[in-house]
C-alpha cells in the first residue's frame, strides 16, 4: 500500500508543479502546452534532486545553485532566455502556492509538490 501512496502522490505532485510551469510559460511566454510543462516539470525536479545531492549540503549556496539548475531547465525548455526563465519559475511557485494552500485548506492535499521547488 505504501508504494500505490508514493506514486498517487509523486504523480499529484508533479500534476501541480507541472500546472505551475503551464501557467508561468503561457503568461511568459504564450506557449500553451500543459504535456510540454510536464515534462518540464519532471526533468526541473530531476535536475534539482542531483544537484541538492552533489552540494545542497552547503549551507545557503547549495540550496541557491538547486534553484538555479531549475531554473536552467526553464531556460532550456522555453524560449527568452534567463529573464524569461526566471519569470516563468516566479509564476509558477506563486501559481503552486496558492493552488496548495486551497487544497490544503480544503484538506485534500498536503502542502509539497514535486517540479516546483520549495513545495
Amino acid at each position: 500500500m505504501a508504494v500505490i501512496d508514493f506514486v498517487i502522490g509523486f504523480v499529484v505532485s508533479l500534476l501541480i508543479g507541472a500546472l505551475g510551469i503551464y501557467v508561468g510559460g503561457r503568461i511568459i511566454t504564450g506557449i500553451e502546452d500543459y504535456g510540454y510543462a510536464v515534462i518540464t516539470a519532471l526533468i526541473g525536479s530531476v535536475v534539482w534532486w542531483l544537484v541538492a545531492v552533489l552540494v545542497g549540503w552547503i549551507p545557503l549556496l547549495g540550496t541557491v545553485l538547486a534553484l538555479a539548475a531549475w531554473i536552467y531547465v526553464i531556460n532550456v525548455r522555453y524560449p527568452g532566455g534567463w529573464g524569461k526563465a526566471i519569470g516563468i519559475a516566479l509564476v509558477a511557485w506563486l501559481s503552486v502556492w496558492v493552488v496548495l494552500v486551497v487544497l490544503g485548506t480544503l484538506g485534500l492535499l498536503t502542502p509539497d509538490a514535486i517540479g516546483v521547488p520549495g513545495f
